[in-house]
């Protein structure tokens, strides 16, 4: 079964420390407080600390903004551009700079011990993998799944038998985020 969400309907949850927002996509399992697998898109409107996530790995695209400029203290520092999915321990100290205002993110986070995810900006049709859970993101253009089309913008999820999605005009450009377990 695909559940179908448009970022401008999702509940927005404003961070703790004042510095952006959340607005969560999928949680699994749902009604946990413990997710295996959760995705969201959050909006980084200052300067500061991400939350730390023993045990969890992340994977952050950045989707609006000119930049977003990671520092792990003295270990690395990753510049993260549009569309260039970055993945990174969620136990990592990690201090984020805004490089020119306002930046909106795609976030993933699976946990370490029982699942995995691969983030990928795709243009042509695709099937993914049908045991797979996962969520697609409409960046650009229209495409059409199995039961509807979808825009900018728009996106769906799954726990498992994944549609097939195919672009239906010039330019389109969808992020996949496949969720497998371990």
């Amino acid at each position: 079964m695909i559940h179908f969400f448009d970022n401008a309907t999702l509940p927005v949850s404003r961070w703790r420390n004042g510095g952006g927002e959340t607005r969560e996509i999928v949680s699994f399992p749902p009604d946990s407080s413990e997710f295996s697998w959760r995705i969201s898109i959050a909006t980084i409107a200052a300067d500061g600390a991400f939350s730390r996530f023993p045990g969890i790995d992340r994977v952050i695209t950045l989707l609006e903004g000119e930049g977003v400029e990671l520092k792990a203290g003295n270990r690395y520092t990753q510049l993260l551009r549009p569309r260039q999915p970055f993945a990174f321990a969620g136990e990592d100290e990690i201090e984020a700079r805004l490089t020119s205002g306002v930046s909106t993110d795609f976030n993933v986070m699976t946990r370490r011990e029982t699942h995995c995810a691969e983030v990928r900006v795709i243009a042509d049709a695709c099937s993914p993998a049908p045991q797979n859970a996962g969520v697609v993101y409409v960046l650009a253009g229209e495409w059409l799944t199995e039961t509807q089309s979808l825009t900018r913008g728009q996106g769906v999820w799954w726990q498992a038998g994944a549609p097939s999605f195919a672009p239906i005009s010039s330019g389109a450009l969808l992020l996949l985020a496949e969720i497998a377990g371990r």
